[in-house]
């Protein structure tokens, strides 16, 4: 079984505005409303290529309880701990200039509640996978994935992790299987500026040297990169198509290339599987399907590059 955490999920408003203006009243010219939140969007995409899995985490207040309507209606099954104080947050994602986003703060999570999480993971078997994705309200310890892993460790769960900073480097001690940071997030990590493929390959290695054992970078419009455990580093150039909302497209290359990696057991395939499965999110108004993933994948094939450095 899969298990997906989202710690601080959402309610993503995905709105366009005509020559916004600051200062000024807008009005939107479409507006998207889903449920948002790097595991659920994991989860989600996942449900979409037909891997069972459970999203695990927190939600509170009206936002929490349609949160969980929402991927519920999806076909997620959800194990989200109810919060009684505070309300889950809404991230404002304003289309029509690239890249701006308000996120909110999410609720206050108590210690009471992280162990209500630590029961539920308590429960894993060998063989289970466990994604840990995204951001943390800020009331919480930056340790808490380290906690995660620590706790875990031993029981032969293979984890992914994808977050940034200090979430991500406190868990390299652990082994994680699968880390995917950003290009940008990997260059805060050594306070370095990585534009290209060749530029992260470098770095990607170095988070495997610090415990990773396979490091997936993506790179939006610049393709990904792979560092994987069999000693080869592959890349591959981003395919060809219109970008319409890259929103989770991260979280679907993540799910992807679990989703590969679980097919096959083979790296290649599932780096394809999560190129194409990222591509393809971002090509379109909602995280993408089965059908829209398959059309991207021969076009990966195509692009992928190894080699042994």
């Amino acid at each position: 079984m899969i298990y997906t955490v989202t710690f601080n999920p959402s309610l993503d408003y995905i709105v366009s505005v005509e020559d916004f203006r600051l200062g000024m009243t807008n009005r939107t010219s479409s507006e998207l409303m889903l449920p948002g939140g790097k595991g659920l969007n994991v989860s989600m995409v996942l449900g979409n290529l037909g891997i069972e899995n459970t999203a695990l985490g927190f939600t509170a207040g009206f936002t929490g309880q349609e949160i969980v309507r929402r991927i519920e209606e999806m076909g997620v099954k959800s194990d989200l701990i109810p919060i009684h104080n505070g309300t889950s947050r809404i991230n404002l994602k304003l289309k029509s200039i690239d890249g701006t986003e308000i996120n909110g703060c999410g609720p206050e999570i108590s210690e009471e509640n992280v162990e209500k999480l630590m029961e539920k993971l308590d429960v894993l078997e060998p063989g289970d996978t466990l994604v840990l994705a995204g951001s943390i309200p800020g009331s919480m310890p930056d340790d808490i994935y380290k906690r995660i892993m620590e706790r875990l460790q031993g029981r032969e769960i293979m984890i992914v992790v994808d977050a940034t900073r200090e979430l991500l480097v406190n868990v390299l001690a652990y082994h994680p299987f699968l880390i995917k940071p950003n290009n940008h997030e990997l260059g805060e990590i050594f306070h370095k500026e990585l534009r290209t493929r060749e530029e992260v390959i470098p770095y990607a290695r170095k988070l495997q040297e610090m415990g990773a054992v396979n490091v997936l970078v993506s790179m939006a419009g610049e393709g990904a990169v792979l560092a994987a455990a069999d000693g080869k580093v592959r890349t591959a150039a981003a395919p060809k198509g219109k970008l319409i909302n890259g929103v989770g497209a991260g979280d679907s290359m993540v799910a992807g290339f679990v989703a590969g990696w679980m097919e096959k057991k083979d790296y290649e395939h599932a780096f394809c599987m999560g190129v194409a499965a990222g591509s393809a999110s971002a090509f379109s108004e909602l995280l993408a399907t089965r059908k829209e993933i398959e059309a991207v994948y021969q076009q990966v094939i195509d692009r992928v590059e190894e080699d042994m450095r």
